[in-house]
């Protein structure tokens, strides 16, 4: 299979299929079988570790939509709401081999923007950094961990805001 590869992520199984020599993998967020790309393996195994291990509703997770970035539509890789419908966190993926840079954070600070979310992650996979913006100070932390979906939301805008 093409597009799999070992992670730095737990193990899980997916529904994957093969038609006309293309593997698609099914993506429980839009409810569709997805080309299966090195990328949208990133993508998959992602999401499935934050709804597994990090508790996040999977009615709060939005996959690849549009936001207007100066005028411009851009399209994010993830987005997680909180319970009011507000943006949380924002997550940026890359393909294994492409290598996390300052680049990959610039692209999701673009799109953050527009989003205003406190929290973003960037992965290939491999390699996982997640921060937190600081608004009042136009600057991020990086966080040691992935925080759990209750631990964003008991702490969104303390301090922070």
């Amino acid at each position: 299979m093409a597009g799999i590869q070992k992670l730095n992520l737990p193990e899980y199984s997916f529904r994957i299929k093969n038609e006309n020599g293309n593997e698609s993998i099914f993506d429980e967020i839009r409810k569709k079988f997805i080309l299966l790309t090195p990328e949208e393996w990133v993508r998959q195994n992602f999401i499935r570790f934050l709804v597994s291990e990090k508790k996040f509703p999977v009615a709060l997770i939005a996959v690849e939509k549009k936001v207007e970035v100066n005028g411009r539509p851009q399209r994010f890789d993830l987005l997680v709401y909180n319970r009011n419908g507000l943006p949380l966190m924002i997550a940026e993926f890359k393909a294994p081999d492409v290598k996390i840079t300052q680049e990959s954070f610039d692209q999701v600070a673009r799109y953050n923007m527009a989003l205003k979310v406190e929290y973003i992650v960037v992965s290939n996979g491999l390699s996982h950094f997640s921060c937190r913006f600081n608004f009042s100070q136009n600057s991020y932390s990086y966080l040691k961990t992935i925080p759990a979906y209750d631990e964003i939301c008991s702490n969104q805008g303390a301090g922070f805001s």
